[in-house]
């Protein structure tokens, strides 16, 4: 195996960071790094073939990934590529993160969860968004996340930012048909449908009001809506099957995007869903008026309590959000402390279904993630498996 020559301060800061520094790319391959046999001419492992190499390296950590590529420039560009991260996906040795991103004024900074499994949760900062839109939705796909719309010195905007979570890196996705703030946003078979955010008062609002994102191939298409169920401005969304839920302040939508079918939210849905809301094993999870967790079966047109959390969790309010993090219920929130800070709290719960049809809770973990001055906000957080 060759030696490895590598500047060991920076691979330093690249574990702390629990990614890798990434090899240089030009421009037509800046989101697909290429495996090393491709790049260097070198085996992976000697006396292996590059494709077994790759399954061997796919089945460890990624949060290991930053230490094991100082075994060789082969094993670093190895890991620093698109073919380990499909081998990951394929073998189902995906690890799953929380992104939580956080607001100062108009200012956004995202976080990461880099390494799962230690006592301590460390969550560390993304590099900075190219864009500080105020008023967007967000929406993941695969192994990377959208921040879609939102406004910019309160003008609306059609940009679209998108980090890949694999390699540490934002790029700009493709621009929407209108511009938006406060929309929805919901993911399915790799498209982005988004609905709302803007006013229906001229043609191309009234056309494009809806309109799917179609990441790989780089173009948006606009989606016929019936017009007396357009809103202006949406506060949550969930995908519930291939139906997608849009919610107003008051009523919201459904989109079959299988059959591309229109119809009004259900009236027991829209009576209980408050704030934002996540799907973990079919139920969508919420928070009502007094701070009680939620979860909605969509087959039963039901809400329930989720028991067994009541004594390890305080009652919630507007700032917390929620997300499923690899099958678990996360909930992240604001505690005030003495002083100019304020923790960043996060609960995960393993949530279940009981034979007798009602929902059940185990608080699996509760963690101090973040010490913020107490100007700042949660403003979302998501789950993403790669």
């Amino acid at each position: 195996m060759e030696s490895s020559e590598v500047d060991l301060s920076a691979e330093a800061a690249a574990i702390g960071g629990g990614y890798l520094p990434q090899e240089p790319t030009n421009t037509s391959t800046a989101n697909e790094c290429f495996t090393t046999s491709s790049v260097l001419g070198l085996p992976i492992i000697p006396n292996l073939p590059d494709d077994v190499s790759i399954q061997i390296l796919a089945r460890l950590s990624r949060f290991q990934y930053p230490i094991i590529s100082l075994v060789s420039k082969s094993w670093r560009s190895a890991l620093n590529s698109s073919e380990i991260f499909k081998e990951r996906s394929f073998l189902g040795t995906g690890e799953s993160s929380l992104f939580l991103c956080i607001r100062k004024e108009s200012c956004f900074s995202w976080y990461s969860e880099q390494r799962i499994g230690s006592l301590k949760r460390i969550f560390n900062p993304l590099p900075a968004i190219p864009h500080h839109l105020v008023g967007s939705s967000v929406v993941s796909v695969g192994p990377k996340f959208f921040v879609i719309g939102g406004s910019i010195r309160d003008n609306p905007s059609n940009i679209t930012c998108m980090f890949d979570c694999r390699f540490n890196r934002w790029d700009l996705g493709p621009k929407m048909r209108v511009c938006r703030e406060f929309s929805a946003a919901g993911e399915w078979n790799g498209k982005i449908f988004v609905v709302g955010g803007c006013n229906v008062n001229n043609l191309a609002r009234i056309m494009n009001w809806a309109e799917v994102i179609d990441p790989k191939q780089g173009v948006t298409n606009a989606v016929p809506c019936p017009f007396e169920l357009k809103h202006k401005w949406m506060h949550a969304s969930a995908m519930m099957g291939s139906k997608f839920y849009a919610m107003a302040d008051r009523g919201g939508v459904v989109y079959d995007v299988v059959n591309g079918e229109w119809s009004n939210v259900p009236k027991r849905l829209d009576l209980g869903w408050r704030g934002r809301a996540a799907m973990v094993n079919d139920v969508l999870y919420c928070y009502d008026y007094l701070g009680k967790i939620k979860g909605y079966d969509k087959q039963r047109d039901v809400w329930m309590d989720l028991r067994g959390v009541e004594k390890s969790l305080p009652k919630f309010l507007c700032s917390a959000t929620m997300a499923n993090v690899g099958g678990k219920l996360c909930i992240v929130w604001e505690e005030q402390k003495n002083g100019k800070e304020i923790d960043i709290m996060c609960a995960e719960i393993e949530v279940r279904t009981n034979d007798d049809g009602g929902l059940h809770g185990t608080v699996l973990r509760l963690d101090v993630i973040l010490v913020l001055p107490k100007q700042v906000a949660i403003s979302h957080c998501l789950g993403i498996t790669f």
